[in-house]
């Protein structure tokens, strides 16, 4: 792959665009609310473009391509499951709460609702979860950088080895981040965010349809990816039975590990999504947010997933030999295709370690397919130049918006949730601004060192539902019965955070994937179950974390004091006044997009299936 001074130009101008908003806002970064909060004043329409595209790092714009490749077109159901019935909950429902409480951050919301332990589990457990995901993007940047050579020639010009290149993308790429996110905060990650928004559509929405021509439509697709594995071309009617899917997961599993437990406990606590809508300029405009965010979201598996599905069905590549004659002169020809792509799968090459270069064999000796440069593949395989430039931009774009809005979420709860809790509860604000920057600082740095941690893993998806099995499962249960059932107590929500998470942790430590080594994977106790495929393991993970949190929070509560009724205004369902929106005509109400937004939903699943 040989880039031109065209698509140099585009990546360049990305990066000056990007790093200029970063300068462009340093200005008004005047306190802590303007760094960590933007303001509370911004509209709707920007709020819900970042809300979906702090959503649009790696895991999905990769990790959604890696799952179609691997799973095949059960990932599309997985993809509207986990995330339209979510938003719209947490659009109508939940974001009353959050934005009327004037919480600074969802363990802050916590400790309202709860105590202050419970805030502290949840802000330590969420400062590991960013710093994994944000990790998880640079690999994938890293990634990307290495297998296509970018800096390749530069390397060798200056004699230094190939085997760093890996690492100085890393850090290329969280100095990037770092910047922009020190001068201008929260507001330059919403607006770099929007940027990415329009860049992604951009550079894949011309991939899908060349890659569709060429694999001849979507019944072309279904055929192809038929003959790598029946199960692939499945969709809903696959999902009945953990044998008929590509997933090994049954309808249990996929509509309660992943439906209920994993989307909900995503988008309904996740902060780094959440922290886009508390930054609106007031209540409605806050919960319009997700449900503005799923329009796109539910149009987002045909530019996300469909590569995946082309890269896996088209033609493995192996070396051949043609023999030719001329002017009587026998000439053989023999185009040589490399290891790691002959012992893929259409263009899916088989896995390689960045730092060793040798490639990696699951536990049976069979090659592991490295899923995720089905999308950069794809783009190499069918862009130009000069749209080639475009599509990488689009590729690097979703990286930065993964990391950036992780990176925004962990310094606000460091800041607020830990450092101004624990260490030093008087300062100034500007002591505040000063420690939020250099908390950014910090993020980065713990980011760059859980980067390495992804290689073991072939699907960045995999990993980062795994993280969440631990944390958003648990946690979610605990949202759930504090805005529910006003008995809920403290003591009993931080029983029920410990002991879910343990759970997990304990249940990934007993069970296994197919074919993986144990480890990173699972069974580092012992294995008492083997589960099909990772997800499967992450999806009963969830409901067995979420499970556990829920029964023993009930039971804890019960034995307990609750807080007084006083003390729950705002913050339970049964004592607060829902806001009215009986001023607005009943089209523009957050309700009546939420019905729409779900009736889109069913029909866009109808239609595909």
């Amino acid at each position: 792959m040989k880039l031109t001074h065209v698509d140099w130009m585009i990546m360049l101008l990305y990066f000056v665009f990007v790093l200029g908003i970063g300068f462009a806002l340093k200005r008004y970064m005047k306190t802590s609310k303007d760094f960590f909060q933007a303001g509370r004043s911004l509209p709707a329409w920007i709020c819900g473009l970042a809300f979906i595209s702090a959503n649009l790092g790696a895991q999905e714009v990769i990790g959604m391509g890696a799952s179609g490749a691997k799973y095949g077109l059960a990932t599309a159901q997985f993809y509207g499951l986990g995330a339209i019935p979510a938003m719209i909950f947490v659009g109508i429902f939940m974001m009353p709460f959050y934005y009327g409480s004037k919480a600074r951050s969802v363990p802050e919301f916590l400790r309202l609702r709860f105590d202050e332990k419970t805030r502290a589990l949840n802000a330590c457990s969420f400062a590991v979860m960013t710093v994994f995901s944000s990790g998880i993007s640079m690999y994938a940047m890293a990634r990307l950088i290495q297998a296509l050579h970018i800096f390749d020639g530069l390397f060798f010009a200056l004699g230094w080895p190939q085997g760093w290149i890996f690492t100085f993308s890393i850090v290329l790429s969280a100095i990037i981040v770092l910047l922009y996110i020190f001068l201008g905060g929260l507001t330059s990650a919403i607006y770099n965010e929007v940027l990415q928004f329009f860049l992604i559509v951009a550079g894949f929405l011309p991939l899908v349809l060349l890659g569709l021509k060429n694999i001849g439509g979507w019944e072309g697709m279904k055929a192809a990816v038929s003959n790598v594995d029946p199960r692939m071309a499945h969709e809903w009617h696959g999902m009945m039975h953990a044998s008929t899917n590509t997933l090994g997961v049954d309808i249990i599993g996929l509509g309660m590990g992943l439906g209920f437990v994993l989307g909900a406990g995503y988008w309904c606590t996740d902060f780094l999504v959440i922290q886009t809508a508390m930054a609106s300029d007031n209540m409605e405009s806050a919960r319009k947010v997700p449900l503005i965010a799923a329009v796109p979201k539910m149009l987002f598996p045909f530019l996300v997933i469909v590569p995946g599905l082309i890269a896996i069905g088209l033609p493995t590549p192996h070396t051949t030999t043609t023999v030719t004659e001329r002017n009587g002169v026998i000439i053989h020809e023999t185009t040589v295709v490399s290891q790691t792509a002959s012992e893929g799968q259409g263009l899916i090459p088989a896995k390689v370690n960045p730092v060793t270069g040798k490639v990696m064999y699951d536990a049976s000796g069979k090659p592991l397919l490295d899923y995720d440069m089905a999308t950069p593949n794809m783009l190499l395989h069918y862009f130009p130049t000069g749209i080639l430039g475009l599509g990488l931009t689009a590729l690097m774009a979703s990286f930065m918006s993964g990391m950036a809005g992780n990176v925004t979420a962990f310094n606000t709860v460091f800041t607020y949730d830990l450092y101004q809790s624990y260490i030093h509860k008087n300062a100034s604000d500007k002591h505040y601004l000063a420690v939020g920057r250099w908390a950014t600082v910090g993020g980065i740095l713990l980011s760059i060192g859980t980067a390495f941690a992804a290689i073991a893993f072939n699907n960045i998806m995999d990993t980062l539902q795994l993280v969440f099995s631990f944390v958003n499962a648990p946690l979610f249960a605990t949202f759930l019965l504090g805005m529910f059932w006003k008995r809920t107590t403290g003591h009993g929500a931080f029983t029920g955070l410990v002991a879910g998470t343990l759970a997990a942790v304990l249940h990934h430590g007993l069970t296994l994937p197919a074919e993986a080594h144990a480890g990173i994977h699972g069974g580092w106790i012992t294995v008492l179950h083997y589960y099909p495929s990772d997800m499967a393991q992450n999806f009963y993970g969830a409901i067995v974390a979420f499970s556990v949190n829920f029964i023993l929070a009930m039971v804890v509560s019960l034995f307990t004091k609750p807080k007084p009724d006083s003390e729950l205004v705002g913050l339970v369902k049964s004592l607060t006044k829902m806001p009215s929106h009986a001023h607005l005509p009943w089209w523009k109400r957050p309700e009546a997009l939420g019905v729409a937004v779900l009736l889109g939903a069913i029909a866009l699943n109808i239609f595909f299936a």
